[in-house]
């Protein structure tokens, strides 16, 4: 039962019934005061845990925003760029949660403690300050009726008749201060049951604004919440291929690491012991260097090195080899030495420990001494051996067969062409398909006797087996350069314009098994092989380098996306011409807008850019212009940067310093020069930097003063800015890409800089 209500007529009784209610309803205050005390002191906390939480979130969000994943290779997919940017999006979503939460931080004050505070001042103060003065004139009424009754009855009427009067107004007076903490007491009791929920009310109408807000953000973030799926599991896709690549290509190197050594610029390099010599009482001690010998220069490069401690990198000498001796045991007390003798330093003599015997007479292949066996440490690539299948009337026929198959029977079959066949059923079914006399017996259209996965997975082994990948060796790297940069229009219209330089039989498989698998893509709800996975399966089988190393299997994501692009463009890219008088895409050598930053550069830390991002384009006239060889040494062969040839020092004269020995000296780039030939380089880069003058997207050509035939443009790595030979003289140079200096005695250029001289 509740509070019994207090009548105002009880106030002239003052019964015990009448005080016992009104100290039942001075109680039931008490009580509404302490827990309005106690919710305002936990509102109090929960703003202040809100805003501890809010900090913990902020600071949180800030270490994702400030994390940046480090990437193998030189450039990252789109759905690598998307991950990379997600833990921004990540932090931006916290911060404008956080944002919301402030919001409600602030509103908990404004309409829930600040209303509770003023209720419990104003109208709770209120009746204790009423109840302190009703019991005080309780207390005074009450004692001057005990001594009014008191006076004795012979006092003079005049007397009598002013105590009377006293005590009646005194009376009065208290009737009407109970009357008004009565009337009090019972508005209190009805006004806190708006004035204190109604507060609570706007606080949680602030607490539904702030999820409201959250769920907003959350369906916002739904969008880039699929799509980053999506790419998380592309990559992961992706990294299961690279994964297994990798797996096998450490097995092959186990079983023979010397077959698999990569081509370098240098003659012989490893690690050696060179005696360093001490005065007499302290005789001689052997340190650790790795050695560098280019036969060409006959340069010899030796850098002390220290494993141990985290590995610690000395300074290093350069000298030009004379001769190198073989040390037998019975003149020094240790095994596999030989002595080097250096030209620029007359008197100066080096002794070397190697290994083992082995290398040691390596070692003395390389540099010119004794005992020089067959083989030298200049390392080649390993050409892949050639397989019995051919791009042929053959092929097609086989290529034909399995499609018409797969397309019948097996369109919608889950995992198609991901789920693998068995090993010995896929190689007796491509030995029949590739055999004159029983390929036409085979039916595999109506035929129970061969399984989807069988026919899928010996069209793959076919594609693998052939001599040369589909998509060729020479235009590899071309087909990887767009996939790794650019806007999705500049990426397809880069491979359009390759896929045009291909064989006309590549290209017309490649046209037919592409249109197939955009076919299987259209069922991708049944199968489940989407452009992607498609990519994944088809990107190793259809492109591959031609020298294995781990570098080259980072590039197999690049490879998958130049596969999802043939897909999502067939009609386009097969069905058209490239255009003619297409612009260079800016895509090549700049990060697309929208792409997420690359790794900053720590302070102090250099980076290490690669040449191909700095050719400068030179236009000579005709006159000026050699008649250079196709036999050119390839770019990627350094050797002949050093090395004197009859081509370049026609167009240049003899050439310069090598660029090691000025580096290792303290010298920049600057210091030497040494052209490499257009020719030599990839057609995709050739292709680059033949643009057109009336191009609009770049700056126009830097074309000769005299009304010659088109010049010939000769490409030079931007390290290369010696002065130019007399013959191009007041000749002009146009940059295709951007360079930024590292010291400053290097240039910072940006696209279309004009060089003169």
């Amino acid at each position: 039962m509740g509070l019994q209500p207090l009548e105002f007529s009880d106030c002239y009784l003052d019964s015990p019934w009448f005080r016992e209610r009104i100290r039942a309803h001075e109680a039931e205050l008490e009580r509404t005061n302490k827990f309005i005390k106690e919710l305002i002191k936990d509102g109090k906390n929960l703003i202040a845990a809100t805003k501890s939480l809010s900090a913990a979130q902020r600071k949180f969000a800030h270490s994702l925003r400030d994390f940046k994943f480090e990437f193998i290779g030189d450039a990252e997919t789109d759905d690598e760029r998307c991950i990379d940017a997600s833990l921004r999006e990540f932090s931006n979503f916290l911060k404008n949660l956080e944002e919301q939460r402030e919001i409600m931080a602030l509103s908990v004050t404004e309409t829930l403690i600040k209303p509770l505070e003023k209720f419990r001042k104003e109208q709770l103060g209120a009746v204790k300050e009423e109840k302190k003065k009703f019991d005080k004139e309780t207390e005074k009424n009450y004692s001057l009726i005990d001594k009014h009754l008191n006076l004795s009855a012979k006092k003079k009427d005049s007397h009598l008749q002013e105590a009377d009067m006293q005590v009646e107004q005194n009376r009065q007076h208290f009737y009407e201060l109970s009357l008004e903490y009565v009337c009090k007491l019972q508005e209190i009791q009805e006004r806190k049951k708006f004035e204190f929920v109604e507060p609570m009310l706007s606080f949680f109408q602030g607490m539904f604004t702030f999820y409201h807000q959250g769920h907003e953000l959350a369906k916002d973030f739904n969008h880039y919440k699929m799509e980053l799926q999506i790419n998380i599991q592309n990559t992961r896709n992706r990294f299961e291929g690279t994964r297994s690549e990798v797996e096998e290509l450490m097995n092959k190197i186990r079983q023979n690491p010397k077959d698999h050594k990569r081509a370098s610029q240098f003659t012989a390099e490893g690690y050696l012991y060179v005696q360093e010599k001490r005065p007499a009482p302290f005789g001689s001690s052997w340190v650790k260097h790795y050695c560098m010998y280019r036969k060409a220069a006959k340069k010899f490069n030796i850098i002390p090195f220290e494993h141990r401690s985290g590995g610690k990198l000395g300074d290093g000498e350069v000298f030009f080899l004379k001769e190198c001796t073989k040390r037998h045991t019975d003149s020094i007390d240790r095994r596999f030495c030989f002595d080097v003798e250096a030209a620029d330093r007359p008197g100066v003599s080096l002794t070397m420990q190697a290994f083992s015997e082995e290398e040691r007479k390596q070692w003395l292949e390389a540099l010119g001494g004794k005992e020089a066996l067959l083989h030298s440490f200049n390392r080649a690539i390993i050409p892949r051996p050639e397989g019995s299948a051919q791009l042929d009337k053959m092929g097609f026929t086989i290529l034909r067969k399995c499609i018409s198959a797969v397309e019948t029977r097996g369109i919608n079959d889950q995992g198609l062409y991901r789920v693998v066949g068995v090993s010995s059923k896929v190689q007796r079914l491509l030995s029949m398909l590739m055999d004159v006399k029983t390929c036409n017996e085979v039916d595999l259209e109506n035929s129970v006797d061969w399984e989807v996965k069988t026919i899928t997975s010996a069209l793959k082994q076919y594609l693998r087996s052939l001599p040369e990948p589909l998509m060729t060796y020479e235009l590899h790297g071309d087909f990887i350069v767009p996939a790794k940069s650019g806007s999705p229009e500049s990426r397809v219209n880069a491979i359009h314009f390759l896929v045009h330089k291909l064989p006309e039989k590549n290209k017309e498989m490649l046209d037919i098994l592409v249109k197939h698998l955009t076919n299987v893509s259209h069922h991708s709800k049944q199968n489940l092989m989407t452009v992607a996975n498609l990519g994944v399966v088809f990107g190793p089988t259809l492109m591959r380098p031609q020298e294995e190393t781990v570098a080259a299997i980072m590039d197999l994501k690049f490879q998958n996306i130049v596969v999802e692009i043939l897909i999502e463009n067939h009609e386009k890219i097969f069905r058209t011409l490239p255009d003619a008088t297409f612009p260079e895409p800016a895509s090549l050598s700049t990060s697309p807008p929208n792409a997420p930053p690359r790794q900053s550069k720590r302070p102090g830390q250099r980076t290490k850019r690669p040449v191909a991002v700095y050719n400068l384009c030179l236009e000579l006239e005709d006159g000026d212009s050699p008649n250079l060889p196709k036999e050119d040494t390839p770019t990627s062969n350094l050797d002949s940067l050093s090395s004197p040839s009859p081509t370049t020092a026609a167009v240049h004269g003899p050439p310069g310093p090598d660029k090691n020995h000025l580096l290792s000296d303290g010298g920049s780039f600057g210091d030497w020069a040494s052209p490499v030939p257009c020719q030599t380089r990839s057609p995709m880069v050739q292709w680059l930097n033949a643009q057109s003058p009336t191009t609009p997207s770049c700056s126009p050509a830097i074309t000769p003063p005299s009304p010659k035939p088109p010049p010939s443009p000769v490409s030079l790595p931007a390290t290369i800015v010696d002065k130019p030979p007399e013959s191009i003289v007041n000749r002009k140079a146009r940059a295709v890409y951007p360079c930024e200096a590292e010291h400053s005695s290097e240039l910072s250029f940006e696209i279309g800089a004009i060089f003169e001289d």
